[in-house]
């Protein structure tokens, strides 16, 4: 008995020694069996998939502009009591609802990763079953809270575990992969506005409702299985941002970013509401305006931001898009040429903005997703705002004037590109300030 003892204890003397299990190795042990970042089936198959959900998600209440031209000529709607204020409301109160959602979403996202596989079937069935409901309802209000409210609520459910699971399977090619899935708002704005008019005057408003219906549970349900996190997520709540992770709230850059964001999303919309219906009224074609205004530089953009300072990009494009509104809106909207150029110009320029949140987020967040998840939640705030309050506001100003003048997202846009100059100079001399201590 002894010298068997003996001789285990010299066969493991001599075996190669193996060091105990920490949480520091066991984390690199795992780290080896994971998907590898920015290539790969997994990353790749998970970028396509949210992609798609986000060109459903965001793809109607953009393309809302060309229901809202089938209400407003439509007797069983138009003639309601306050319909002409109501009916507006609906797309910008659908992307409002899934925009501001973000502060809160966002960070049960982050502490219980766990839940949200199952939180996204549910979005998709709210997503599908708002729409199908809207199709028999016939009152304004009920319309508002189908395909306003309901709507939004599946897609605030559907939408976050995409923005937060990118950060995990794209490191150095984040800019790029954010560009391709926020292009996916381009081709459903692109697609959409395309094919509702014509089944629009071919089945009518109803039916139109319950073939979206369909079509969204139909491209969802093969795709959500690729939106998967590609760290294993633990049944354990993770822990809140440490303090120490809070920085960026004494920041001056970041509240430029968050004012800057703010009365971009405020201009944003309101062409996005009014073209459709404008286009009618000038009796043009709603389905070429509403394609062109689709027509979004997500993808270009998305890779420049990890090539350059998307402070100095940003600044561009929204004084490109204020010169833009001006001169082809002003001066050349009153023929379907200057209107098509017009919509082009605007989609490309104004549409590629979102694209450079993460180059904003990244200098906060550094290495920490859950910083980053954090902060996309409060831009999504921050847009929000902006969205809700332009359809109500452009709604008096049209009832006061009855002029199709986009005045106001000029200069939205304007002082934008201004205070965007000054998040410019602020984040240049933070930089030279820590090249200067690096340095030393």
């Amino acid at each position: 008995m002894s010298t068997r003892t003996g001789s285990i204890e010299l066969v493991t003397t001599q075996g190669p020694e193996v060091p105990p299990t920490t949480p520091d190795n066991a984390g690199t042990r795992n780290e080896s069996s994971l998907a590898p970042v920015d290539t790969g089936f997994d990353a790749w198959s998970f970028l396509v998939a949210a992609f798609f959900i986000e060109g459903i998600v965001w793809g109607f209440p953009d393309a809302f502009g060309v229901f809202l031209d089938g209400y407003l000529h439509d007797p069983l709607f138009m003639y309601q009591p306050h319909a002409s204020t109501l009916l507006p409301l609906i797309g910008p109160l659908s992307s409002g609802i899934i925009y501001c959602s973000g502060p809160v979403i966002y960070p049960i996202t982050a502490r219980y990763p766990y839940h949200w596989r199952t939180m996204m079937w549910v979005g998709a069935v709210l997503c599908s079953a708002s729409l199908f409901a809207a199709s028999y309802t016939t009152k304004v209000s009920t319309l508002v809270g189908l395909q306003g409210v309901l709507y939004a609520i599946g897609g605030s459910l559907l939408y976050p575990p995409c923005i937060s699971y990118m950060s995990e399977w794209f490191v150095a090619r984040r800019g790029f992969a954010n560009g391709i899935i926020f292009a996916g708002t381009a081709i459903g704005g692109l697609i959409l506005p395309l094919v509702l008019p014509n089944l629009i005057s071919c089945f009518g408003t109803p039916k139109t409702l319950r073939i979206l219906s369909i079509t969204v549970a139909v491209l969802l349900v093969p795709s959500l299985p690729f939106v998967k996190p590609r760290i294993p997520e633990s049944r354990n709540r993770r822990q809140t941002v440490p303090p120490r992770s809070r920085d960026w709230i004494k920041s001056p850059i970041f509240w430029a970013l968050v004012a800057t964001n703010t009365v971009q999303g405020f201009g944003y919309f309101v062409p996005i509401v009014w073209l459709p219906t404008f286009a009618h009224e000038m009796n043009l074609n709603p389905t070429s305006s509403s394609l062109t205004v689709a027509l979004l530089n997500c993808l270009s953009m998305g890779y420049l931001s990890d090539k350059f300072n998307p402070w100095f990009l940003g600044m561009s494009t929204l004084f490109s898009t204020s010169f833009a509104t001006f001169i082809l809106w002003g001066v050349l909207s009153q023929n379907l040429a200057g209107l098509l150029a017009f919509g082009a110009a605007y989609g490309i320029l104004a549409g590629s903005w979102t694209c450079l949140w993460t180059g904003f987020v990244s200098p906060f967040a550094k290495d920490d997703n859950n910083v980053a998840t954090y902060l996309f939640g409060y831009l999504m705030l921050s847009r929000g705002l902006g969205n809700i309050l332009c359809t109500p506001i452009s709604s008096a100003f049209l009832a006061t004037t009855s002029d199709f003048d986009f005045g106001i997202a000029r200069s939205c846009f304007a002082g934008s590109a201004g205070i965007a100059m000054l998040g410019w100079v602020l984040d240049a001399k933070t930089r030279r300030q820590l090249s200067g201590l690096g340095a030393r």
